[in-house]
């Protein structure tokens, strides 16, 4: 009799360690399968991106641009408010992309045509960053000296350069006031905005032939009234698209 209950206990072990090893390998293949999500589980979220904007001070380095009626230059005023604009919009979260952020042009000294290949060069770098929007900065001049105020040019087949160009035209009224009468006029002949695929602007700051413009347009205050006005219209342009 104890034989046969040793057989039976015997029996009964070897039966359970066969289910503990069945159930063990099925663990082992359940773990080992990827997980895949229902149209209910909730999905990974992609991290939102910064919008891209690429200031384009002009001229630069052997090119002064326009020169004032007091002998300062357009290429200097320029990158001085860029740098203003590029300050402003760092504090919004948007990644800025400078054409040139010292007084240099974007040419090589061996170059036979230096403005050519500057214009090509900030062509290919504003293409090359692929940006949501392209604002280049001047300054205007013209052979009447009562001649004043803003304007921003588009390109004529552009629906987007024309939105931006119109909107930052309405925001020169913080700077200009009542004297803001300006449009924002197309343009089919500019080369970056022939050359240029993002959305782009011309932004003519003031004439540098005009005496009292001019001496805002040389000053910190005007200067960050101006990077304050032109940073307000392309964060408008970024959250209404």
């Amino acid at each position: 009799m104890k034989t046969n209950l040793f057989r039976v206990e015997f029996f009964m072990a070897i039966l359970m360690f066969a289910l503990v090893f069945q159930l063990s390998r099925q663990a082992a293949a359940i773990a080992s399968t990827p997980a895949v999500l229902s149209s209910s589980d909730p999905q990974p979220s992609a991290s939102s991106q910064k919008p891209v904007v690429v200031l384009d001070s002009g001229h630069g380095g052997f090119d002064p641009g326009k020169i004032s009626v007091d002998g300062s230059l357009e290429k200097d005023i320029n990158l001085r408010i860029a740098q203003r604009v590029k300050q402003y919009l760092e504090a919004s979260d948007v990644e800025v992309v400078m054409t040139r952020s010292t007084d240099a042009g974007l040419y090589r000294e061996t170059d036979s045509n230096k403005k050519t290949a500057d214009m090509r060069n900030r062509c290919q770098l504003i293409n090359d960053a692929s940006p949501d929007l392209t604002v280049s900065i001047h300054q205007n001049s013209y052979h009447e000296e009562s001649v004043k105020g803003a304007q921003v040019f588009y390109y004529k087949s552009s629906e987007n350069g024309k939105r931006l160009a119109e909107i930052l035209q309405k925001r020169f009224d913080y700077v200009l006031g009542n004297e803001n009468t300006r449009t924002a006029k197309a343009n089919d002949s500019y080369y970056l905005l022939l050359h240029v695929k993002s959305p782009i602007v011309i932004v003519e700051c003031g004439f540098l032939s005009n005496w009292s413009e001019s001496a805002l347009l040389n000053t910190d205050e005007y200067q960050d009234r101006l990077a304050w006005t032109i940073h307000m219209g392309i964060m408008e342009y970024l959250n209404t698209r």
